[in-house]
């Protein structure tokens, strides 16, 4: 599934359990010693899935422990981004010579929890949310809005280095095609010798889950902002945790 919202010199495994081969190294294991037993889960499966998709570029297995805000440390060469959410985990990942970064996000496909919308929404984008379910009733647009701006924070950080904020980026998107443009209200991090002004991405909603995805090439060319990805291959009816432990 996560496939689908990802372009071809990516690699990705997903998983909907916790499967019991899942191990970790002694390091990782250090880090969740005293963790609940659904963090112990989420934390072991999805590095579960990165080392599987690290196999597919032929990169050995190896620890991947949390780093500055829980982003993840990938091997040398790397870029990556790992998702979790209730029954579902994934990662991506590429090797840099050929993306910049990549951003995964997962959500329940579900209204978010009351509260929420305004602490990540302006008020513009919570008029183009209201008018997107007047259209598209099938799509929990709320829901959609926070998992792109999830996926947007873990694109932007590898390259910034900095904090951003929910509000520091506006989402558009456009329903028919699965994609949406993230523009930044900040200045972006530099690539090619350019700053970004912003993002573009694809999603999808399958099986009561929702994805957001950007992925980013390690040339721009003449744009600024980052070309679209592949798309999905289907449009669906398509916090109690924070971005550090989202992030893996």
């Amino acid at each position: 599934m996560i496939g689908a919202v990802l372009p071809a010199p990516v690699a990705s495994r997903e998983s909907f359990h916790d499967p019991d081969e899942a191990t970790l190294f002694p390091a990782e294991e250090a880090v969740v010693a005293r963790a609940v037993p659904k963090r112990r889960h989420e934390f072991t499966t999805v590095r579960w899935c990165a080392r599987a998709a690290l196999a597919r570029l032929d990169i050995a297995a190896a620890a991947i422990l949390p780093g500055e805000r829980g982003q993840p440390q990938w091997p040398a060469g790397v870029v990556g981004s790992m998702t979790h959410c209730a029954g579902y985990r994934a990662a991506a990942v590429a090797r840099a010579t050929e993306m910049a970064t990549l951003g995964i996000d997962a959500e329940p496909h579900e209204q978010l929890p009351p509260g929420i919308l305004d602490a990540v929404a302006s008020p513009a984008e919570q008029r183009h949310l209201h008018e997107l379910a007047h259209a598209f009733p099938a799509v929990w647009w709320d829901r959609l809005l926070f998992s792109a701006k999830e996926s947007v924070y873990k694109a932007w950080f590898p390259l910034a280095r900095r904090w951003l904020d929910f509000h520091e980026a506006v989402i558009t998107f456009e329903p028919t095609a699965g994609t949406f443009d993230a523009r930044l209200l900040v200045p972006g991090p530099l690539l090619d010798g350019r700053a970004l002004s912003g993002f573009a991405g694809r999603w999808l909603v399958r099986d009561g889950i929702l994805l957001s995805a950007i992925a980013v090439p390690a040339s721009t060319g003449p744009a600024s902002t980052v070309p679209a990805t592949t798309g999905p291959d289907k449009f669906g009816a398509g916090q109690d945790q924070s971005r550090d432990q989202r992030s893996g």
